[in-house]
């Protein structure tokens, strides 16, 4: 009889394990939209304060300024790909 109870008492934790999982996965699911939009935001700055950037070293004379375009341009572009590939991870 008492391994009986131990038997059926493993069966009900394993239920639990499972319940448990699916909810934080439902939970960390609802966090990939506001996080997705924020990285979207950031980029959005970061584009706005490198061409800012870039504009002012033109209009001062650089001539070189094909890195700064480069790095800032990447930035933003790195961001983007982030918030794309976080949502396609998740499946959002």
């Amino acid at each position: 009889m008492p391994v009986l109870a131990i038997l059926l008492s493993a069966n009900t934790f394993a239920q639990g394990g499972s319940t448990g999982i699916n909810a934080a996965s439902s939970e960390l699911s609802s966090y990939v939209d506001p996080l997705s939009d924020l990285i979207l935001i950031i980029g959005g700055v970061v584009g706005l304060v490198g061409g800012v950037i870039v504009f002012v070293k033109w209009n001062s004379g650089d001539q070189n300024i094909n890195k700064e375009i480069m790095s800032w341009g990447g930035s933003c572009l790195f961001l983007a790909l982030v918030s794309q590939i976080i949502k396609a991870f998740f499946g959002v």
